[in-house]
C-alpha cells in the first residue's frame, strides 16, 4: 500500500546528491580502476576528517559486518584475542554484532540493556567479566552513544579491548572523552566499525563499511586482511578475505561525508518534534538525558500492543518499522543460546516501534504523525 508518511524513501534522501553521484559514477567508470585505488583512499581520509580525527587510520571494507569481523580477526592475528575468548555484547542489538563474534570463534557474553536508553547497561558490564573476557563491543544503537566513566573504568581495570559497533551512530558524541581524547562515536575505543548501508545516515548505493583506529599495527593488519592477507601482490602473509570496498561506493560515501552534520541535524529536528509533541500514556518515547548528542538513526517508541498500534498507524497513512523483533539470543541460528533469558531485551523486542525520522520526513510530517499518535487508544 502507499503511505502518506513513508518510513523511508531512499530516492528522496539521495535526490539532493543525484548530480554528484552520477558524476562520481562516470569518474569511476572512466578511470578503469574498479577495485581499491584513489577513490577508496579519498573516502578513508574523508571519514577521518568527518569524525574530527584526521590523524586516525581508516580502512574501507565491504560492509559493517565485515568491519567488525575483520577488526576481531586482526586482533586475533596480533595476539590480543584467541578462539574461546569472551566478548561482552549487548543483548539488544542487530544480529551482525553477534555474528561477527561467533564467526571468529569467540564467545559472545550478552548484557542486558538499560530500559530507558535501550543501549547496553554499563553498570552491568563489570558483573559479566570473567577470566576469559578480552573485549567489549558496545553498540551505539539507534544513533545514541553508549560511553561513560563506568565503562572506561571497567575496561581499564581488566585491560579489555573496545571495538565499537558504530554502524548506526556516525557523528554522534559521548558525554565523556574516549581513550584517544575524542568525544565522537567510532573514535572512543581501540577500533570503531562503521556501516554505510543505504539506509544509514550516510549511505552508499550498495554495501560499504570501514574501520577507524589510532593503532598503526592494527590498520596495517586490517589492510592486509581485507585483501586476501596480502602485504603486496601475490605475497600472502595472512589467511585473509576478500572484503574490499569498491571505488564506486567509496566515491558516493566520500561526497556525502561533508554533509554529515546536515543529515544528522535534520534527524535531530524531527526527533525534537516528536519529543515535544507526542503525549500519549500508551506510547513510551525514548528517554534522552541531554548528555552527548544522538544522531537519531532511528526514533524508537515502545507500545504494549505493537501490532495493534502499527495497524492503527498504517490505517492513518503512517508507515512504521521494527528494530528489532527478535533479539540475537532467540534467533534460530543460535539454538544453544535460545534457553538464555534477558527479560529487558526481550520486552524491548516485543514493544519497539520505529517512527519515520529520515530526511524524507518533513517537520510538518512529524507534527502530523505526532497528532496521529496522540489519538491512539489502547484496547
Amino acid at each position: 500500500m502507499g503511505y502518506r508518511y513513508p518510513f523511508l524513501d531512499l530516492y528522496k534522501v539521495n535526490n539532493m546528491y543525484i548530480g554528484r553521484i552520477k558524476e562520481a559514477a562516470e569518474r569511476v567508470i572512466c578511470s578503469g580502476r574498479y577495485v581499491g585505488g584513489h577513490e577508496v583512499e579519498a573516502m578513508e581520509r574523508a571519514l577521518a576528517v568527518a569524525c574530527g580525527v584526521p590523524d586516525a587510520y581508516v580502512v574501507g571494507v565491504s560492509s559493517g559486518l565485515d568491519a567488525l569481523r575483520l577488526a576481531l580477526r586482526s586482533y586475533m592475528h596480533l595476539g590480543r584475542l584467541a578462539p574461546g575468548d569472551e566478548v561482552i555484547v549487548p543483548a539488544n542489538t542487530y544480529i551482525a554484532t553477534v555474528l561477527a563474534v561467533t564467526d571468529c570463534g569467540l564467545v559472545p557474553v550478552m548484557v542486558e540493556p538499560d530500559v530507558l536508553t535501550m543501549n547496553i547497561d554499563t553498570s552491568l558490564i563489570e558483573g559479566a567479566v570473567t577470566p576469559r573476557t578480552r573485549a567489549v563491543m558496545p553498540v551505539h544503537l539507534y544513533g545514541r552513544v553508549v560511553w561513560d566513566g563506568m565503562l572506561m573504568d571497567t575496561v581499564r581495570r581488566h585491560n579489555l579491548l573496545v571495538i565499537e559497533d558504530n554502524a548506526q551512530a556516525i557523528g554522534a558524541t559521548a558525554p565523556v572523552a574516549g581513550f584517544n581524547g575524542s568525544h565522537i562515536s567510532g573514535t572512543l575505543g581501540h577500533a570503531g566499525a562503521f556501516s554505510f548501508y543505504p539506509t544509514k545516515n550516510v549511505g552508499a548505493m550498495g554495501e560499504a563499511g570501514a574501520v577507524l583506529t589510532f593503532d598503526t599495527q592494527l590498520a596495517e593488519t586490517l589492510r592486509a586482511m581485507r585483501n586476501y592477507g596480502q602485504s603486496r601482490q601475490y605475497h600472502n602473509e595472512l589467511q585473509g578475505y576478500n572484503c574490499r570496498l569498491d571505488p564506486l561506493q567509496a566515491a558516493i560515501v566520500a561526497l556525502k561525508l561533508p554533509e554529515l552534520e546536515f543529515e544528522n541535524s535534520s534527524r535531530r529536528a524531527i526527533a525534537g518534534v516528536y519529543d515535544c509533541m507526542i503525549d500519549n500514556p500508551y506510547v513510551s518515547k525514548p528517554i534522552y538525558d541531554g548528555t552527548g548528542i544522538s544522531v537519531w538513526h532511528q526514533y524508537v517508541v515502545r507500545v504494549k500492543d505493537r501490532d495493534r498500534f502499527r495497524d492503527y498507524m498504517a490505517g492513518n497513512g503512517v508507515e512504521t518499522a521494527v528494530h528489532y523483533p527478535v533479539p540475537p539470543h532467540k534467533q534460530a541460528c543460535y539454538p544453544d543460546m535460545n534457553i538464555l533469558e534477558f527479560p529487558v531485551a526481550e520486552n524491548i523486542a516485543r514493544e519497539c516501534v520505529s517512527l519515520p525520522v529520515s530526511r524524507c520526513t518533513t517537520l510538518s510530517d512529524a507534527e502530523d504523525i505526532s497528532m496521529i499518535i496522540n489519538k491512539y487508544r489502547h484496547g
